[in-house]
């Protein structure tokens, strides 16, 4: 089988832009997989545990980080990609925290593919907590911001 030097350059300039980890296309008997920062294994390899919760601090002591955020109420990203939380870079961000947002309104845009798509508030409620960056990649059902 011949290998395409360029297809292959193409797929992991497309991971890099993305941030995926790996792709994978096939055209006809033709199969490419270009993955990055895993080694290729017959079967997936089982999901890590998650990490046990740190111990509460005891009276008097303060605790060395902040409490991680209730995300009970967050917006999840419905697609990998990556996250944009303006039109353009010289609009300002949709929502800042403390904003009021209704139902329907656009919090951010995540890219995927090439295709903005808008990520709207599903109630009305106040913007508590923006937890992405802009431009920053994004997974499936990562929260995103805590409205409530």
């Amino acid at each position: 089988m011949k290998i395409d030097s360029d297809l292959v350059r193409e797929l992991a300039e497309m991971l890099a832009e993305t941030g995926l980890t790996e792709i994978e296309v096939e055209d006809g008997e033709r199969k490419i997989r270009v993955a990055r920062g895993t080694l290729a294994a017959a079967a997936p390899a089982p999901m890590a545990p998650a990490p046990a919760p740190a111990p509460a601090p005891t009276a008097g002591e303060s605790p060395a980080e902040p409490a991680v955020a209730d995300n009970a109420n967050a917006i999840k990203s419905p697609m990998v990609g990556t996250v944009y939380l303006a039109a353009d870079p010289e609009s300002p961000n949709f929502v800042k925290v403390g904003d009021s947002v209704k139902a329907g309104d656009t919090l951010l845009i995540v890219e995927a593919m090439k295709v903005m798509n808008p990520i709207t508030a599903t109630a009305s409620g106040t913007v508590r907590q923006v937890l992405v960056e802009n431009a920053q990649p994004v997974e499936f059902d990562q929260p995103l911001v805590v409205v409530d």
